[in-house]
């Protein structure tokens, strides 16, 4: 089975998505483009409510035993792009550097299909506002408006650099990391750079606390566990002849389990409060926005590999068990409520995930539209 769509209209989407790139819950502009398109298709089995910058579409089905959602998120980043691209982005300093575009087009894709040939069981479209920040996927799943529409399973993908076009990567069990943002303040006394035994310097303190922290990982964690600190950002001082007041850390935390996250921020806790006692400040502990592992459920993610290994499809397709990634994603809320999947997209390129000059493989978008319009269409058969 094929879709019946001009394949090249939802690459036009995502081209049209792509130069509005937008941060989490200010999608305006882009919650405006998905609704505009939705009223576009046939409305005789279509409801729309709004969340927020997010949209729930509920796809009437046929004879409904069932109900099995699909989830695409809509965000950017605040990234300035680098690409090659013709149609970039038209708000500064910011992009869609995560795939999220291509996430979108893809599901509406998906969408147009089942609203020009219904299956028997209801569908569930859900495009989720503020995945990269500060996470959209637990408030919309406990909304009033997206209760009466909650799936018995639920799908997902990501776009993946490292796979060519035509790969699907996904395992049953843990996928992505759980992750949490980290953000420490360091205070003590500013001076000038001519008299340090009169001020306390934070930056300093703050390259002690970074050598520190990685202690955490090689000497706290077991071994045969996987855990990441890593600290992208540090702010400290106002100019080069001052002695900084204050420095501020700016990092994230990745684990494969919720025990080992609670034990590498104890130890946080422990190494920061040493630090205020060594070096006589005060510090400030902030974890930001955290995302539960994406833990795909057994029985439905086997059967989702069994059917992309057994099937002949349209193009081929190579699957690939892959391992899990130290990556976050807020779909884990989701699972962590439904039974379902996610799965890596190859998209076939050279740069990774949030790098600014990131062009996936455009070719990717109409074969992922085919391949779950017909999985769907195969699991309402069942």
């Amino acid at each position: 089975m094929s879709i019946a769509v001009n394949p090249s209209r939802f690459v036009q989407i995502r081209r049209d998505l792509h130069k509005i790139p937008e941060l989490g819950f200010q999608e305006f502009k882009t919650q405006r483009y998905l609704l505009d398109y939705i009223a576009s298709l046939p409305q005789e089995r279509l409801e729309v409510r709004i969340w927020r910058t997010g949209i729930i579409v509920n796809v009437k089905g046929t004879a409904p035993k069932r109900r099995f959602g699909y989830r695409a998120d809509i965000d950017g980043l605040p990234i300035t792009e680098d690409t090659g691209y013709d149609f970039r982005s038209e708000h500064p300093g910011f992009m869609h550097a995560c795939g999220h575009d291509l996430h979108m087009s893809i599901g509406l894709g998906i969408l147009t299909h089942f609203a020009q040939q219904p299956i028997r069981d209801n569908l569930t479209f859900i495009f989720q506002p503020a995945e990269e920040g500060p996470g959209g996927a637990k408030p919309m799943l406990e909304c009033e408006d997206l209760r009466d529409w909650m799936p018995d399973e639920i799908f997902a993908l990501h776009i993946a650099p490292e796979y060519p076009v035509g790969t699907v990567a996904t395992k049953p069990g843990i996928l992505f990391a759980n992750t949490s943002e980290l953000f420490i303040t360091l205070t003590g006394k500013g001076g000038h750079a001519a008299f340090p035994h009169n001020a306390n310097d934070m930056v300093i303190t703050a390259c002690q606390l970074v050598g520190q922290l990685q202690t955490v990982i090689s000497r706290n964690i077991n071994p045969l566990d996987s855990a990441v600190i890593t600290i992208g950002k540090i702010d400290g001082g106002t100019k080069q002849n001052i002695i900084a007041e204050t420095a501020r850390l700016e990092g994230t935390i990745r684990s494969l389990s919720a025990e080992t996250m609670a034990l590498v921020k104890s130890r946080i806790e422990a190494l920061v409060a040493g630090m205020e006692t060594a070096f006589a400040c005060k510090a400030e502990i902030d974890y930001g926005a955290n995302y539960r592992q994406v833990f795909n459920e057994a029985d439905v993610t086997g059967q989702f590999m069994n059917w992309v290994r057994d099937t002949d499809h349209s193009v081929p397709l190579q699957l690939i068990e892959c391992t899990e990634a130290m990556t976050g994603e807020d779909f884990g809320y989701f699972l962590e409520a439904i039974p379902g999947f996610m799965f890596w997209l190859g998209v076939g390129t050279p740069y990774g995930l949030h790098h600014a000059k990131l062009e996936p493989d455009e070719r990717a978008i109409d074969l992922a539209i085919d391949l779950m319009s017909r999985f769907l269409t195969w699991k309402s058969e069942q």
